[in-house]
């Protein structure tokens, strides 16, 4: 069955070929024969009732420096004119995210939007986990100053991190002593309304931060994120490396008490984080790690992405 594919994203022109997930999925979807256009949150708008997008009709090619060819742009009827959407753009899981959310979740039946808005708005990557505390290291999620302050106390050495931050950004490893422990928390407070989340820290991150890709609820494959030496963070945007990991008993005991609600709630691709054996995050905004699992396990995540979807399709 051939589909018309719209992707919500980042613009494509600088996507990196050998590693970018938006990518891969486009790739796979041309190599099913679906038809595919690409526009950015900006171009999507709600007007008079209809739904539509600004959008280039796209030919992607596994070239270096230029991984699509674009036509002119062409108004699209969300509703009418496609059959799948895929809303693949960054976060950060701000007013204008939610409010992409709200208005493709209005498409309901009739266009299949991936993930499916309603659950991503309100299943966010750090507080989808609180459902299943007792995978996680000891969080906490907090504006008050005491209650931060006496975790702090209990665990010492402890992660700070923006509740609604992606890619590694903003994330902090206070350790214990550390005097700029209270400078932080105040500049962190005084520049958003968020409450922020603060969890132990876990040393076996330096034997990788491991991202599992799940597609509708099943876990497909894994790889390890080592950290730079010295450093906390592990994700691929701020200098982590990729090496391959199998899954362990204690990963598989996570993908299986989340990926029933995952696949229940049209949660179609969602990349896991695991440190040691704890859940830290569900990616299921714009989950990234597809490149890397294919390459490490010879699995190919986009492709079976494709095939849970149009299952999914053929049973409406």
């Amino acid at each position: 069955m051939s589909l018309r594919v719209a992707i919500q994203t980042d613009p494509l022109e600088t996507a990196d070929v050998t590693s970018n997930t938006t990518f891969a999925l486009a790739e796979a979807a041309q190599a099913c024969g679906h038809t595919l256009f690409e526009y950015q949150p900006e171009n999507l708008t709600y007007g008079h009732g209809r739904i539509t997008a600004y959008a280039r009709p796209m030919t992607v090619q596994r070239v270096v420096g230029n991984p699509a060819i674009f036509s002119d742009r062409v108004t699209l009827d969300l509703r009418d004119d496609v059959d799948v959407i895929l809303m693949r753009q960054d976060p950060p899981f701000d007013m204008g995210y939610i409010t992409a959310c709200h208005i493709l979740e209005l498409l309901k039946p009739d266009t299949l939007v991936v993930n499916d808005p309603e659950h991503v708005r309100s299943g966010p990557e750090k507080l989808f986990p609180l459902a299943h505390a007792d995978f996680m290291p000891p969080t906490l999620i907090s504006r008050d100053h005491a209650a931060i302050s006496a975790f702090r106390t209990a665990y010492k050495d402890v992660i700070v991190k923006p509740l609604y931050g992606f890619g590694g950004g903003d994330v902090f490893h206070v350790k214990p002593g550390d005097n700029n422990f209270g400078p932080l928390i105040d500049l962190f407070l005084g520049r958003t309304t968020e409450p922020l989340i603060v969890q132990a820290f876990l040393p076996a991150v330096a034997q990788g931060d491991k991202r599992i890709i799940l597609i509708d609820g099943e876990p497909v494959g894994g790889f390890n994120r080592i950290p730079q030496k010295g450093h906390a963070r592990s994700n691929l945007a701020v200098g982590g490396t990729a090496e391959p990991s199998d899954l362990t008993e204690a990963d598989l005991a996570i993908c299986n008490a989340i990926g029933p609600k995952l696949k229940a709630q049209g949660q179609i691709l969602v990349g896991i984080d695991v440190i040691g054996g704890r859940l830290t995050e569900v990616n299921n905004t714009s989950p990234t790690g597809v490149q890397q699992v294919r390459d490490f396990t010879g699995r190919n995540p986009a492709s079976m992405f494709w095939q849970a979807l149009q299952a999914r399709l053929a049973n409406v």
